[in-house]
């Protein structure tokens, strides 16, 4: 999925006169996936600048989520990657065809990675695996888990379909998603979900959640989880307007052709979904299906902005840390989750004559004895980034890539 770490951008983009043209149909296709991989590790390095800060309590309000209805920045980053999973499973699973890989195999191939991208989220729900009971207690919903099922059913979905299926099957998921949570009636509430959807815990999908998974939810509500059951129908929709996306990057027509087409769904898309946000408020606790339009919207405007720089402009100088980050997009998270949850809960150390965490010693004496609040809690965010590039790298540079 990614390319070779002895390939540079610059050589992956170089026009040669002599080349023919499947030839430079390849280099068309290996500019594309240099500035997915930059997008991707964009997405991945924000996602441990907004997970690690020095203090929850003191962060700027673009790297905070939204309290519930509404968005920030930090609400795009896991469309975002799942909208990258939805194009880069049209470009693998297209590739493995032309080298001749029958129907049975392809199948097999995304229920396996599937399977693996979840049981690697109950890995990391589950660490340090000491006591029992957090084992036998562990939050069954989660960040890859939902990777891993919108994952494999988008890609099962858009397996064998036309693009005319395609939207017919993401309109009856982002529609019917939307009926439900609105029109149907919660259990023990007495009203339908429409007048419920600004109380987190008493939405359709907190039902579910509570009747199903039981106390198996996100420990920071333990009433919902926000990553639930039924929210995540429409975030197979994300994943399925990437393989759209994917599709669509995946012709033959000109690089500028491709851009312009981006960037026009991009605006599309960001347009609808604020317009459904009028009826239907962007969510990401609910992954409501305005949220899905929108976001798509976004990351294709990122995506062609990013991919103008890179292949159309050729500015390529500063592609290479981001390029690191997105070749090994499952180390980093696995490995910075539990690194973080180490050095912020398990690992205690004595400062100043109390025992306290690891990284608040850390925050405290390195940070936060000479910074404001929320330049030295963004300050150690931003190292801890720094630092997990340094464990990228050293993995880049010995050609050591975690793909499920």
């Amino acid at each position: 999925m990614a390319a070779s770490p002895q390939v540079t951008t610059q050589e992956a983009t170089r026009p040669s006169p002599r080349l023919d043209p499947a030839l430079l149909a390849g280099v068309r296709q290996r500019e594309r996936l240099v500035s997915l991989d930059v997008f991707r590790g964009m997405t991945v390095a924000g996602m441990l600048l907004v997970n690690d800060p020095g203090s929850w309590g003191a962060i700027y309000p673009p790297l905070e989520h939204a309290a519930w209805h509404g968005w920030t920045p930090t609400d795009l980053i896991f469309p975002f990657f799942l909208f990258i999973v939805g194009i880069t499973t049209h470009l693998s699973l297209s590739a493995r065809r032309e080298r001749g890989d029958d129907d049975v195999a392809l199948r097999r191939q995304v229920i396996r990675r599937a399977i693996l991208i979840v049981l690697f989220g109950y890995i990391l729900a589950a660490f340090p695996y000491y006591p029992f009971s957090r084992i036998t207690g562990v939050r069954i919903p989660g960040v890859l888990q939902r990777i891993g099922v919108a994952y494999g059913f988008a890609a099962l979905l858009t397996f064998r379909t036309t693009l005319r299926q395609q939207v017919a099957i993401l309109a009856a998921l982002l529609y019917g998603y939307w009926f439900a949570i609105t029109l149907l009636p919660v259990p023990g509430t007495g009203g339908i979900g429409a007048n419920l959807l600004g109380d987190p815990s008493r939405t359709l999908g907190a039902w579910l959640d509570r009747t199903i998974l039981g106390s198996h939810l996100w420990s920071g509500s333990v009433t919902w989880d926000p990553e639930g059951i039924l929210s995540t129908v429409p975030a197979i929709g994300t994943v399925m307007l990437g393989v759209m996306a994917g599709r669509w990057l995946g012709t033959t027509r000109p690089l500028s052709d491709r851009l312009a087409g981006l960037f026009a769904a991009g605006a599309l898309g960001m347009m609808a979904g604020l317009m459904w946000n009028w009826s239907l408020p962007i969510n990401k606790g609910l992954w409501t299906s305005s949220y899905v339009v929108f976001s798509a919207g976004m990351a294709c405007v990122a995506l062609a902005t990013i991919s103008w720089i890179i292949d159309a402009r050729g500015v390529t100088w500063w592609t290479r840390p981001l390029v690191i980050y997105g070749m090994n997009p499952l180390i980093a998270f696995v490995g910075s989750g539990m690194m973080a949850r180490t050095i912020y809960t398990l690992w205690k150390v004595e400062y100043r004559g109390k025992v306290v965490p690891m990284q608040g010693a850390i925050y405290q004496s390195l940070f936060a004895s000479w910074l404001e609040p929320r330049n030295a809690s963004l300050a150690f965010a931003v190292c801890f980034v720094l630092v997990w590039y340094g464990i990228l790298w050293l993995l880049w540079r010995r050609r050591l890539f975690l793909k499920a």
